[in-house]
């Protein structure tokens, strides 16, 4: 196999990730306007896939910049780890979607790259070097957000509905319901948006990475039809739902009305293009269920069945080591076949 066709099968394997991603994180896009009945399931991840395709044409490629060249050594990416790392991550979201867990695929990719680039540098620098496959700038800030992004998600929820039930606190339950449910198409809309920006960005990085490490272009810049390919993949991945997950982010977690939904994408897509803004791959699927989450405990902190948001924790703590576990294995297997 040459350079080039092992190329376009990487890039290709990485599209199916997108794919993938987008019909994991359908859920995260749809949930909340899918269980306050404002839109159908039909309706609604055709409404999340346009606005995941529409975001291809803002906030630049500064988030693929730092999946693809800011959490591993390059110069140990092989044609072996890439793919690695891919199905490290592609597994563990099939696996989570079987579940019906809401997991990160962010955390995902980025374990399942770190796992991979750490296997290759134990194969090839040794054991006790495997760490010099990280790229340690990075990790620091990606780590804290794993906690910032959710937390950040549940207190602008919180403090969106204070806000809203002290504006319509004359209203009856019946008028503010009318009123939001036009206004929650505008904050699905929203999300949607940040989803794609973000999210189909990861892709980006790694495609990028593939095509420097394969000595199709000479620096790490992110082409446009890369760009155009990557939001693609997700539209079309949010298309085909992800409805098991669905019913745990949209009905399980907590019970939502038209203005909780609205709190909860309005707030979770803050802080998502928040993150964005800086450069950071942070976990939708995170921020959306602390958004939830923050929506639920104004009525009271029962109202969040803290069961379910504890099986969603640990599946969160479990991703980027069970994604890094895999590709190590993944690349190990790869590096015989490709040897």
């Amino acid at each position: 196999m040459t350079v080039l066709q092992l190329t376009i099968l990487i890039i290709l394997v990485a599209l199916l990730f997108d794919f993938i991603n987008g019909f994991h994180d359908a859920a995260n896009s749809v949930a909340t306007i899918v269980a306050t009945r404002v839109l159908t399931p039909l309706q609604a991840v055709a409404w999340a896939a346009f606005f995941n395709f529409v975001s291809a044409f803002t906030f630049g490629t500064g988030v693929a910049s730092t999946v693809g060249r800011g959490f591993v050594d390059l110069s140990l990416v092989t044609p072996a780890v890439i793919p690695a790392g891919l199905l490290g991550a592609i597994t563990w979201d099939l696996i989570t979607w079987w579940l019906g867990l809401p997991t990160s695929s962010s955390h995902a990719l980025i374990g399942g790259y770190a796992g991979a680039a750490v296997a290759n540098a134990a194969f090839t620098l040794g054991p006790s070097r495997a760490l010099e496959g990280l790229v340690t700038g990075e990790w620091s800030r990606t780590l804290a957000f794993i906690v910032v992004a959710p937390v950040l998600g549940l207190a602008l929820a919180y403090v969106l509905m204070i806000a809203i039930h002290w504006i319509f606190r004359t209203a009856s339950p019946g008028v503010m319901d009318r009123y939001f449910r036009k206004l929650q198409l505008i904050s699905a809309a929203l999300y949607s948006f940040a989803h794609g920006t973000n999210d189909a960005q990861k892709t980006m990085g790694i495609i990028t990475g593939v095509l420097v490490t394969g000595g199709l272009i000479p620096t790490f810049h992110v082409p446009v039809w890369v760009v155009l390919a990557a939001h693609a993949s997700i539209a079309l991945g949010t298309l085909s739902g992800g409805w098991r997950i669905v019913h745990t982010m949209g009905s399980r977690l907590t019970k939502l009305k038209p203005r909780g939904g609205f709190c909860a994408e309005t707030a979770a897509a803050s802080s998502i293009l928040f993150a964005t803004a800086l450069h950071l791959p942070v976990s939708t699927t995170h921020v959306i269920a602390g958004a939830i989450a923050g929506v639920g405990s104004i009525q009271r902190v029962k109202a969040v069945r803290w069961g379910i948001a504890q099986q969603i924790a640990w599946a969160w703590i479990l991703t980027i080591p069970a994604s890094a576990a895999i590709a190590a294995f993944a690349f190990l297997v790869l590096s015989r076949i490709w040897r």
